[in-house]
């Protein structure tokens, strides 16, 4: 694999839904540095919104490494500063909690590395075959972890959108890791739950393999409303290519982008 010919092509899409009143997701583009991030705030509609931009905002600044690792040790340190910064804020505010799930999608040279917290989720295409990277750290994933529902329950589950980890919740933040190799022509696709809600993982992969990425999310968002959309839903779709690298794949997008209501 020629390293020096690794692109990866960007595409983001993200809408308030058709019940929420206010889009509680932001997500964060980083292609030049390979980094990119999606987060579902939590607490209700200004506490949500505070504490998911809180969470881009504060890994916006984050700069190239020398490799993944030290881009995920980053990505660690800067979250748990702003679980410190979050929990400070929400007794400032008098909100009960403001918190926020995470999932960062960090690829460099050869190796792609996930981190997150919460039930947003990563997701990789390869060879028309997609899998679930993350897992999710939900009440319902332990007890079908411990065999105790299964996957069919899970779904009429009461209390299925109950979480277990979050960014601003605990009083010492807890994130996952894995990482692994990158091939030519994997897709990687960040969501907040707003999307799987709606959306199978088939239905999901066979979108992702169009060969514009922004259509790709485009499409998503569109079927997700199409179904009812009833959460926030943000998409955020990467595609790993050979080619010529321009100036584009590296200053074309914005330094941070935020979910704004339409």
């Amino acid at each position: 694999m020629s390293t020096d010919r690794i692109v990866f092509e960007t595409g983001a899409a993200s809408d308030k839904g058709l019940v929420r009143a206010v889009n509680e997701d932001a997500y964060l583009l980083r292609p030049g540095i390979g980094v990119w991030v999606v987060s579902d705030g939590m607490g209700g509609h200004s506490a949500g919104q505070f504490a998911s931009h809180m969470v881009v905002d504060g890994l916006s600044g984050i700069d190239g490494h020398d490799d993944a690792a030290a881009l995920v040790a980053d990505c660690s340190k800067r979250l748990a500063a702003v679980n410190d910064r979050l929990r400070e804020a929400a007794q400032s505010m008098g909100h009960e909690r403001s918190g926020a799930t995470v999932v960062a999608l960090i690829l460099h040279e050869t190796t792609f590395a996930c981190l997150w917290c919460g039930d947003s989720r990563i997701y990789r295409v390869r060879a028309g075959m997609i899998q679930q990277l993350t897992r999710d750290h939900s009440e319902v994933e332990e007890l079908i972890g411990r065999g105790l529902i299964s996957r069919d329950d899970a779904k009429s589950w009461p209390r299925k959108n109950v979480i277990t980890r979050a960014i601003g919740v605990a009083e010492t933040l807890a994130v996952e890791t894995l990482s692994g190799e990158i091939e030519f022509d994997d897709v990687f696709l960040l969501c907040s739950d707003g999307l799987t809600a709606h959306l199978s993982d088939a239905e999901i992969g066979a979108t992702c393999v169009v060969d514009d990425v922004q259509e790709a999310a485009d499409r998503l968002v569109a079927a997700t409303l199409e179904r009812g959309a009833k959460d926030n839903v943000t998409v955020i779709v990467v595609r790993c290519i050979q080619r010529e690298p321009t100036v584009l794949d590296f200053t074309g997008m914005p330094r941070a982008n935020w979910a704004r209501v339409p």
